[in-house]
């Protein structure tokens, strides 16, 4: 009889915390009788440990699985008197690991959420069905709801970004791993206070990849500030292009004489000559930018891009020609032109039409009094200068020439070709990078280059940032993946990826047709 209750403490191991009566052999199933120790239990509320036993109950809950068949254990359980006063009059003792409230399963729910982990529904089912635990596939699926999720480690380096849920009405923010690129959270906004409450709850980050967010910044600036912020070098190579950009079209009086150019002189240019004028006559008066907007009720940007031009010559553009149906039969124009310096558009017209021209007459007038007929090549527009400024100079070679000679039509713009170059060679992550950085600064502001002034002191601003984009490997680039990534899958989800799904085969699309 020893030896019987032996094998069967240790066949039924796992159930020690019971006193073990009996097992009975049900055929399909086994059932084992059992009893709680009289020990005393505490209180679930209080805490008050109790041994007066009011009544007694009967539990019965499923165990792992003996010899391919079902193990039934009944326990009986006692319900005993909370001594303390006031609080509830009876409960019910608890076994950990064994019995606990509402359970059904003892031991057998670690593996049934082990195989439902793996295979979820129906196919966990019918695999826990053949390892003798009859569960249905709803029961599967309640059961894998129940599964928390695991807690991954705080990462040393995150990158965080914003991206569009609703564009220009909801956005969220996803932070991501950077060093390993693996998406960790999505807050529902991008306001401040909801990342410094995510920042707070997962200590242990110490460097920060974002872009130039004042928001972001400030979020973790507050929870976190001895942690490296690293400014996105992307976006500091785009800010410096626009400021670029916008002095390229401040000195079109400057590179337009060069290639011989015209610069648009039409009603609107004179209003803006008109408005530089009364803007610069006002700031000579001591008046400030918000009352010069007041007084000349324009609006406080166009006032302070008045402000920023020295001289009017800086408010005048190269006119902006798009491709035209015309420019085929340019040669042929300049060409007849210079025979018969009086013909007429009209037999211009009619010529140019029958070598296949298929644009109307108005097109025609318009395109020779915009000089356009006349010229030896089409106009040069900012923004084409603009991306020659700012290539790589071995893939301009074809063009080379014609870069030199636009960046030196002006000191001003001889000094913006060399700060573009100094700053590209910054965006190669380097220790010594701080203080070349400093130096950049200092050059640029000596030149006569208001808007690179302007991006000037947007680094002042966010400076740390900057430097340790500048000089540290990491970037917020692994995250801009993350977000494009999500565009696509939802792109992909609302029918707009850009693709056709091939043709079903005879066969299966035998399948979708539907008779009446």
């Amino acid at each position: 009889m020893k030896d019987v209750n032996k094998l069967v403490q240790t066949v039924f191991s796992g159930l020690s915390p019971l006193v073990i009566e009996g097992v009975i052999d049900g055929g399909e199933r086994i059932v084992v009788r059992a009893r709680t120790p009289l020990d005393t239990a505490a209180c679930p509320v209080c805490g008050a440990s109790s041994e007066r036993v009011h009544g007694y109950h009967w539990r019965t809950v499923a165990d792992i699985p003996v010899d391919g068949r079902r193990v039934v254990v009944r326990v009986r359980v006692r319900r005993l008197v909370c001594p303390t006063r006031g609080c509830r009059h009876t409960f019910r003792e608890q076994v950990p690991g064994v019995l606990e409230r509402y359970q059904r399963r003892a031991r057998l729910t670690s593996q049934v959420k082990a195989v439902v982990k793996e295979l979820a529904g129906r196919a966990g089912a019918r695999l826990l069905a053949i390892l003798a635990v009859g569960l249905s596939r709803h029961t599967a699926l309640r059961t894998l709801l129940r599964i928390p999720l695991p807690t991954g480690r705080v990462p040393r380096v995150i990158g965080v970004d914003d991206f569009a849920l609703r564009r220009r009405h909801r956005y969220a923010t996803v932070i991501i791993d950077a060093e390993t690129h693996e998406r960790i959270d999505v807050l529902p906004d991008r306001t401040a206070d909801t990342l410094e409450a995510w920042l707070r709850e997962h200590p242990g980050v110490e460097v920060v990849c974002r872009d130039g967010s004042a928001t972001y910044a400030e979020a973790i600036r507050r929870a976190l500030p001895d942690a490296v912020q690293v400014g996105d070098r992307w976006h500091l190579w785009k800010n410096l292009c626009e400021a670029a950009l916008s002095e390229i079209k401040a000195h079109s009086s400057c590179w337009a004489a060069v290639l011989d150019a015209p610069i648009y002189d039409g009603p609107r240019a004179q209003g803006t000559l008109e408005g530089w004028h009364q803007v610069h006559g006002l700031l000579d008066q001591g008046v400030g930018l918000l009352e010069c907007a007041r007084r000349l009720q324009l609006a406080l940007n166009t006032v302070k891009r008045y402000a920023r031009a020295d001289r009017p010559e800086r408010m005048l553009r190269v006119p902006k020609y798009r491709a035209s149906l015309v420019d085929p039969y340019r040669e042929y124009l300049q060409k007849r032109r210079a025979e018969e310096p009086s013909v007429l558009v009209k037999h211009l017209f009619e010529e140019i039409k029958a070598l296949g021209f298929t644009g109307c007459l108005n097109l025609l007038h318009k395109y020779i009094n915009q000089g356009r007929a006349d010229a030896d090549r089409s106009h040069i527009f900012p923004r084409r200068l603009a991306r020659m400024l700012l290539t790589r100079p071995d893939s301009l070679k074809p063009k080379h020439e014609l870069l030199a000679k636009l960046t030196t039509a002006c000191p001003e713009m001889t000094q913006l070709a060399a700060g573009i170059r100094d700053f590209a060679s910054l965006l190669a992550p380097h220790a010594d990078n701080a203080n070349t950085l400093t130096r950049w600064i200092t050059q640029v502001r000596a030149a006569d280059l208001p808007h690179l002034h302007a991006f000037t002191r947007g680094l002042d601003h966010d400076l740390d940032a900057v430097i340790a984009g500048l000089t540290l490997p990491y970037s917020n680039g692994p995250t801009e993946g993350v977000n494009t990534k999500t565009k696509r899958i939802a792109r992909q989800m609302h029918g707009r990826a850009g693709f056709t799904l091939p043709p079903h085969p005879p066969r299966i699309a035998a399948l979708y047709v539907t008779t009446e």
